[in-house]
């Protein structure tokens, strides 16, 4: 993806803010990760939604505009010397997103559409699929090879944890090796993971609290990458406020892990 590998000796990261709010915060948050992901060593793709379609009320924020937003997205990677990623809604999008970034990333809700699943493989870029909080993850595969079918040789499979009751998330660490079988990397989204859908009154809420024991337990089951998001304020951003880091704290976070993959690597490498 742009010259960021899956799988070349590093956990690969995926991380950028939920949505497009703005050029600046855009800019500023791809120049961070930029610097935090040459700090640990790690390849980094840049991701923003430039729109939000899975709104729970009519009067959410759901983007700027898809061709302002998509311009930004792919000014602010550039600028930073980063790949791009981005998510698709609808089968026409395909097209016109990857004109822009190096990977397209499909929805967990969207996770079992046909005609967006073959219309994002056709374009032969990389493809992000989420996983359903209501799919099996052995069933992500029949997903992975309509993509494939299409013509897209790289396909990720992200694990963003499964409803437990309502408003709440939990991660089942068995889902990493039965998505690996379908022979996809497989991704870990920390920042999802620690949603609680619609308990924000009319938004989703969640916990930024269990995300360091989290992505060290992914990281230590063998995934091949983790998904966060990060925002310069997340107390005034416009979606996933509850669960997106700010700077600070992703810089610690994200050292924090880069030590812990270390450990893990010396470990693995005990006779």
């Amino acid at each position: 993806m742009g010259g960021a590998a899956v799988g070349a000796g590093r956990p690969l990261l995926i991380a950028g803010p939920c949505v497009v709010e703005g050029r600046g915060m855009l800019v500023d948050t791809a120049g961070f990760l930029a610097e935090q992901a040459r700090a640990i060593g790690w390849p980094l793709v840049f991701k923003a939604s430039y729109g939000k379609e899975n709104r729970l009320s009519g009067a959410s924020f759901r983007g700027l505009g898809r061709e302002a937003a998509l311009a930004l997205i792919g000014e602010a990677a550039r600028g930073a010397g980063l790949p791009a990623l981005t998510d698709i809604h609808q089968p026409e999008e395909a097209a016109v997103a990857a004109a822009v970034v190096d990977c397209l990333q499909i929805p967990a809700f969207l996770c079992r559409q046909t005609a967006l699943l073959e219309a994002a493989g056709a374009t032969g870029l990389a493809v992000n699929i989420k996983k359903g909080q209501f799919m099996a993850p052995a069933d992500m595969a029949f997903a992975a090879e309509k993509v494939r079918g299409a013509g897209a040789d790289r396909v990720l499979l992200t694990e963003r944890g499964a409803s437990f009751g309502y408003r709440d998330l939990v991660v089942d660490f068995r889902a990493f090796p039965q998505l690996a079988a379908a022979g996809c990397p497989v991704i870990f989204d920390l920042t999802h993971s620690q949603q609680q859908p619609g308990a924000g009154g009319g938004a989703s809420g969640g916990t930024r609290a269990y995300g360091r024991g989290l992505a060290r337990a992914a990281l230590a089951a063998g995934v091949d990458g983790l998904f966060l998001e990060v925002h310069p304020d997340p107390a005034r951003a416009q979606s996933d406020a509850a669960t997106q880091l700010d700077f600070a704290a992703a810089a610690a976070l994200l050292a924090d892990l880069a030590r812990f993959w270390a450990a893990l690597e010396a470990g693995n490498a005990l006779p």
